[in-house]
């Protein structure tokens, strides 16, 4: 048994070494040559390990982030020769994997305009237009992953890979942004599309192997059924991206946790007392829900505890982020800022901070307030977003109700 943990921990202290010396120059082809007998056979979980304990030794989510494709490169081998995870149709799994095989059936197809513009086809540009429309909402997909798979990953001790693959999937984002931008511009260059869009498919076809040789099978080796149910139960929350899931998988009955009950304090008419008056239950939940403003409630050791879910979403949120660090809720680039607004909260320095950003063609105005009561101890903080395009619009006044 201890040559066995001697076995294991030897080969994780040489998986370390082959990504660090990947990070000091050295090139795919000698670390295979030297490091061939700790990478044959290195599964996803290994080189998950391997890069969480190199983020736990200070090595930071960006230095990670920045080589991740070269950390796939060297054990791509070894990767390949693992069954790709099956399921039935229905589980997230599933339906992950269906989004990818249409997402590389739609950069093909892109490929194949770009060639029709380049050789002046009537028409192709227009075409490229509109499945560049249809390939931003790939969002949706990488949106379920951040804030429905990875707090249950978190929860598992997957915490530096899913970090990664945030900020992977933001260089993503920003390069379907800056290919559409381009395409749309009066009179765009066909040689500068190309080149944008070679670069951006090949990081999407990368992140598509990280999913289906690393988080996936990781993913299916760390959760239970119950907790694939509950990924289930929010995934049309937020939606999906040009699939429609089955039905045919149903987590086990006995797998499928009930949903905690918080304490309350109540009269025997279920009135919560507050401060200047008393509500129910629904009507509080009622109230909230119907404020025309997204509104997120980080308790003292910032941890989100609540958040409003209106008719009008501006970010996604799924009840998978309660309970989760709200540093986590945001991509690797975002977080020391987000860091700042809370240390600055705790410490007094601040008690308001406030952005706005234009999103989709809105104008998003996003604050934050500290919360600290009659004694004045820090208490924890509330996020609240609002579109503001309508607001900003208006002019004059109007003092009488419309027919």
């Amino acid at each position: 048994m201890s040559e066995h943990i001697n076995n294991v921990s030897r080969r994780k202290e040489a998986l370390k070494e082959v990504i660090k010396r990947l990070h000091a120059g050295e090139t795919v082809e000698d670390l295979k040559s030297e490091f061939g007998h700790a990478i044959q056979g290195a599964t996803a979980g290994d080189i998950a390990d391997a890069e969480r304990a190199l983020i736990g030794d200070g090595v930071s989510v960006g230095e990670i982030q920045r080589l991740c494709d070269l950390h796939v490169a060297v054990f791509r081998d070894s990767l390949d020769e693992e069954p790709s995870p099956e399921s039935l149709p229905g589980h997230p799994v599933f339906t992950f994997r269906m989004e990818n095989e249409v997402t590389m059936r739609l950069l093909e197809a892109m490929e194949d305009t770009l060639i029709d513009w380049q050789d002046g086809e009537e028409g192709a540009l227009e075409s490229l237009r509109n499945q560049a429309v249809n390939l931003a909402a790939i969002e949706k997909h990488y949106s379920r992953k951040e804030n429905l798979l990875f707090p249950f990953l978190e929860k598992k001790n997957f915490e530096g890979p899913s970090q990664v693959m945030w900020g992977v999937d933001n260089e993503i984002r920003a390069q379907i942004k800056a290919f559409t931008q381009h395409i749309n511009d009066d009179e765009p260059e066909v040689e500068e599309a190309t080149t944008q869009f070679l670069e951006l498919s090949q990081t999407i076809q990368e992140m598509i192997y990280k999913e289906e040789k690393i988080l996936f099978p990781e993913a299916l080796n760390r959760l239970t059924e119950g907790e694939w149910g509950q990924i289930r139960a929010q995934e049309e929350e937020i939606g999906y991206f040009n699939v429609t899931p089955r039905d045919s998988w149903k987590p086990s009955e006995e797998e499928t946790p009930e949903a905690e009950e918080l304490p309350m304090k109540t009269d025997a008419d279920g009135l919560i007392f507050l401060s200047t008056g008393a509500l129910t239950q629904e009507q509080i939940n009622l109230m909230l829900t119907h404020l025309p403003v997204d509104v997120t409630f980080v308790d003292e050791h910032d941890r989100v505890r609540y958040f409003t879910q209106g008719r009008e979403h501006i970010f996604d949120r799924s009840p998978a982020i309660i309970g989760r660090e709200v540093t986590k809720c945001h991509p690797p680039q975002s977080v020391h800022k987000v860091q700042v607004i809370l240390d600055d909260f705790r410490s007094g320095k601040r008690d308001v901070a406030e952005f706005w950003i234009q999103m989709g063609g809105q104008f998003i105005h996003i604050r934050y307030f500290a919360l600290h009561n009659e004694q004045g101890e820090y208490k924890g903080c509330i996020e609240v977003s609002q579109n503001v395009t309508g607001i900003r619009a208006l002019e004059g006044e109007k003092r009488l109700l419309d027919d």
